[in-house]
């Protein structure tokens, strides 16, 4: 069995639905673990991604790329209204920066 649900994206959240604490994991978006304590939380959804990791390869499936192994290249597209791209022109000038500048500077405040 690889080791790639080691690097994995695992998040544990409290579910106020359910009562309790819940494990997910970002690279396989349908699994997730539900327990009362957060360190159970955690345990299981790794335990869980595992045993379904191991499933996929024995399977012959393929397996999600864990996202911190990916290669990014620090790009995207983004799509927004006509009337929101004038005035983030706008906007990037009046600040005397460029509009990638003031786009990124912005998703990183979010």
């Amino acid at each position: 069995m690889s080791d790639v649900a080691s690097h994995y994206s695992y998040r544990v959240h409290w579910s106020a639905e359910d009562d309790m604490f819940v494990g997910t994991v970002a690279e396989l978006p349908s699994l997730s673990w539900l327990a009362d304590e957060q360190v159970e939380a955690f345990t299981g959804i790794v335990r869980a991604t595992q045993e379904a990791v191991a499933d996929m390869e024995a399977a012959g499936e393929p397996v999600p790329e864990a996202f911190a192994d990916r290669e990014y290249s620090g790009k995207f597209l983004v799509r927004v209204p006509p009337e929101e791209h004038r005035r983030l022109v706008v906007d990037a000038a009046e600040q005397h920066v460029s509009l990638n500048r003031l786009a990124a500077v912005r998703l990183a405040r979010v």
